[in-house]
């Protein structure tokens, strides 16, 4: 870390402040150059001691996102023990981080520390919101987050680096292209001057998709400003934006002939989802002394229109959802000389408006019938959902260290989450009817139950304490206790199940106000550290969730969220690298952990007691191992192992799915100190694989992984 400071000071066209930003504040993927991630910058919002820190994180260096060029993000973010994220299509995607496989809001996805979108609007597909074959690094922290994150913050934490401005004028452009239609064009530059320095990264990506109706288009950009204020204060500017046009096909089920046979094909080709994203953050810092003053007011404006094929088959509809948010993050932090204490205290504020306009489908054509139906053409009808809703939330916090020895750190937060929505419903109190006539039959009529006008509200003290303690110089131990809680999100609130009478849906539109926030407990041990060669992190967790929000099928195929009683999650985690010779090294990723129902009884028409079965989509082993050969400076080679163990397809566990294997090659060759290759095979050996797996109608379905495809490419530095 040291002699890259040295050499952005020796720039003379750098004002030393501005080199200072450079390689600490405004450069956390710089501060990953050193062993084993020595310093992170997720916990605490600034540079922090992995060492020191009570928490397993795993983290992504900038040269492995440079070099892999993932094409989508399950092709980097498995690198990190215990991590799965699948494809639902287009860059979209559903995450397992010490949870099933879900795209309930138990994650936190953050871009240099600010919050992607808030708690009201969660996304589990936020990833693609964000410009990530061009960011500077990823972390991310496994389990609840610490006191200065709240609500979502339950699986874990997974913040996405922008990429630091250089210390010299330089221009990059790379330009690939791959099987099924694939195309993406890179640029990336920056400059650096006395006081400023920027970079600027622009995406463009289409894909005609390999399945029927899957193909994608996307433009997204990051620009970032470094500015050095003078009196030892500090700036940094981010405005990030993407927009994604793409058919959302790719998750569509198969049943299992059509998955063997003829994976191509699918059952709702008229899906569709236009997203767009735009973030403007602002990070103000500046330290005098053993104090620390950070505030970071920030702006965000996401809109997504979605035709979901998910639900085709029971809930019909095309709707528009969308959000902007106004807020701020502000730290204050003090250091004091007497057992290395430190004290940080700040607040967050989120004021986000959005909305949600949906229509019921009036009319359909299909072919084929039950899980095999082919949703072919369709029409709009009624309106059924017309309203706006304002997320607020408030929530200060305070952590605090120390050391009573010279190898022991101890760490203590407590973080108070106030938390509102204001609800204004379009519609009167009552319920919506609306009808869908499928190939000219008779039409079916479906009830949509509609709140009055209301504000829901919840408060919640989530306390943290850790501790770690160095065996050695380069190994430590840590364990940790972390209480978090989840809201429920917007959608699980206000947009309640459709129902078969007019009752019945009112009944479930009161039930959904009265949703409760899940309550997390985590217990967690781990040890980490470095030996010649090697290079290791283990972590041994168990996660207590009360008032779980879980959804079950009713009789119809429809859904309904419920606060359940309790779950648990067992895991162990371990991270491994081996340089076993100066061109070989051999990196792992393995995870082993159970998912379970502890207790979960559905009382109704179709009774059902789940309490002791194991979650569906919750493979227990997890595993990534990478052998890397690089004979030169100028070339490398990685062959990679993805190990999928079996999981249950539903909560009865009476369908479970095998699992499966993939392997898949990369390379990099340098032709010159301006040109370098870089391709891959991803799925080498074409195995034939479901990204997920589940039941549906009582059939077993399946989403076909992609067969082996082929990316080439070409990039060019100045």
């Amino acid at each position: 870390m040291r002699h890259i400071h040295n050499e952005i000071e020796e720039d003379m066209r750098i004002h030393p402040l501005l080199a200072a930003l450079l390689a600490a504040f405004a450069c956390p993927a710089l501060a990953q150059e050193a062993t084993l991630a020595e310093v992170t910058v997720t916990g605490t919002r600034e540079g922090q001691a992995l060492a020191e820190t009570p928490a397993t994180i795993g983290i992504v260096k900038t040269d492995a996102i440079e070099q892999d060029k993932p094409t989508h993000p399950s092709q980097i973010m498995g690198q990190v023990p215990g991590v799965w994220v699948n494809v639902t299509g287009g860059e979209g995607h559903m995450t397992a981080i010490r949870q099933p496989l879900t795209t309930n809001p138990v994650y936190l996805y953050l871009e240099d520390g600010v919050p992607t979108r808030s708690t009201g609007f969660f996304n589990h597909n936020a990833l693609y919101e964000i410009n990530l074959p061009q960011a500077g690094g990823i972390e991310v922290s496994k389990g609840p987050g610490t006191a200065l994150y709240g609500s979502d913050a339950i699986g874990g934490v997974i913040n996405v680096l922008t990429k630091a401005p250089p210390a010299q004028r330089e221009f990059g452009l790379s330009a690939e292209a791959g099987s099924y239609g694939w195309g993406r064009l890179l640029i990336d530059g920056g400059d650096a001057y006395e006081r400023d320095a920027w970079r600027g990264g622009l995406n463009f990506t289409h894909t005609d998709g390999w399945r029927d109706a899957t193909g994608y288009d996307r433009q997204a950009g990051t620009l970032r400003w470094d500015r050095d204020l003078g009196g030892d204060a500090l700036l940094k500017t981010v405005l990030a934006f993407s927009n994604i046009d793409q058919q959302t096909a790719g998750s569509s089920a198969l049943i299992k002939s059509d998955y063997e046979h003829n994976p191509t094909k699918s059952y709702t080709p008229i899906s569709y989802r236009k997203v767009g994203a735009l973030r403007l953050s602002s990070a103000y810092e500046r330290e005098q002394g053993d104090t620390l003053v950070s505030v970071t007011p920030y702006l965000r404006d996401n809109s997504m229109e979605l035709l979901a094929n998910w639900s085709l088959s029971y809930d019909p509809t095309v709707y528009t959802t969308a959000n902007k948010s106004f807020g701020v993050l502000a730290k204050w932090r003090r250091d004091f000389v007497p057992l290395r204490a430190r004290l940080i205290a700040g607040i967050d504020l989120d004021v986000s408006p959005g909305s949600r306009e949906e229509d019921r489908l009036a009319t359909l054509t299909t072919t084929g019938s039950g899980a095999s139906k082919v949703y072919q053409v369709y029409t709009v009808g009624t309106r059924i959902y017309d309203y706006d809703v304002t997320f607020i939330g408030a929530s200060p916090y305070v952590h605090g260290e120390i050391s009573p020895g010279e190898r022991l750190r101890l760490t203590a937060g407590l973080r108070y989450d106030n938390l509102r929505y204001r609800f204004d419903n379009n519609f009167g109190a009552g319920s919506v009817s609306a009808s869908t006539s499928e190939n000219g039959g008779a039409p079916v009529t479906r009830h949509y139950g509609q709140s009055a006008d209301a504000t829901v509200s919840y408060e919640h003290f989530s306390p943290k304490l850790g501790a770690t303690f160095a065996l050695a110089k380069d190994v430590d131990v840590y364990g940790s206790y972390n209480h978090a809680f989840r809201a429920p999100s917007e959608g699980q609130l206000f947009r309640p199940s459709a129902a078969t009478t007019a009752g019945a849906a009112i009944t479930t539109a009161q039930s959904a106000l009265a949703l409760k926030p899940v309550k997390v407990n985590q217990y967690e041990l781990g040890l980490r550290g470095k030996r010649s060669v090697f290079d290791y992190q283990f972590a041994v967790y168990q996660i207590d969730k009360e008032d779980d929000i879980l959804s079950y099928r009713l009789p119809d195929n429809s859904t309904q969220s419920v606060n359940a009683g309790q779950t648990r999650h067992r895991g162990v985690e371990l991270g491994l690298g081996w340089q076993m010779h100066t061109a070989w090294r051999l990196d792992a990723a393995w995870s082993y952990a159970k998912h379970s129902y502890e207790e979960w009884v559905i009382a109704g028409s179709s009774p059902a007691d789940y309490s002791g079965k194991e979650m569906e989509a919750a493979p227990r082993l997890i595993a990534n191992t990478r052998l890397s050969w690089q004979p030169t400076a100028a070339s490398r080679v990685q062959l990679e192992w993805v190990r999928l163990g079996d999981y249950w397809m539903n909560q009865a566990n009476t369908a479970k799915y095998d699992g499966h294997d993939l392997i898949n090659l990369r390379g990099n060759w340098s032709l010159s100190k301006q040109m370098s290759l870089y391709g891959s095979v991803q799925n080498l050996t074409d195995e034939r694989y479901a990204e997920s797996a589940s039941v549906s109608s009582g059939t077993n379905v399946y989403a076909p992984g992609l067969p082996r495809s082929f990316y080439l490419g070409l990039e060019a530095k100045w």
